[in-house]
């Protein structure tokens, strides 16, 4: 991975969102470090837990994925950034995450989610105890949704 990636305007301001939002649907801190941090993003890339996020296209397209979800989703940066994020579940499941992601849509976000996901090179795994959050600004304007989790298994 090229930490320029993250080297833009566009990956300081996400990490700020991504941290605040987390804080403002939760009540906790996504990550110890500080929020105004320029380096909160690397920080969140290279975390122990898995953290994802995806925008507001109308087919929502991944655009960030730390180190443990690309090792999960058996993806690339430049993969992952293009992948649309209803492709991480198998095609029977697609229902059932598009009812998620209304929910979510609709509360602001869902705590100790639990579902199947799959990698890129067929491998399911279930993620458990996951949090889904709306990534909201100071003005409620919305930019997308994201997801953490720091526990999965894989399923045989």
């Amino acid at each position: 991975m090229d930490i320029d990636n993250f080297n833009n305007d566009f990956y300081i301001r996400h990490a700020q969102l991504l941290c605040s939002s987390y804080k403002h649907w939760t009540g906790k801190p996504l990550i110890a470090n500080d929020c105004e941090n320029d380096k909160l993003i690397l920080s969140m890339y290279e975390a122990p837990f898995a953290l994802v996020s995806h925008g507001i296209e109308d087919d929502p397209v991944f655009n960030f994925g730390n180190k443990v979800a690309l090792h999960l989703f058996e993806l690339d940066w430049n993969q992952f950034i293009k992948l649309p994020s209803r492709n991480s579940v198998e095609i029977t499941n697609i229902k059932q995450r598009e009812e998620l992601m209304r929910r979510v849509s609709n509360d602001g976000h869902m705590v100790e989610y639990s579902g199947v996901r799959i990698s890129s090179t067929g491998k399911h795994f279930i993620i458990k105890d996951a949090t889904i959050w709306n990534i909201i600004d100071d003005n409620s304007h919305y930019y997308g949704q994201a997801a953490m989790f720091s526990h999965w298994a894989a399923i045989n």
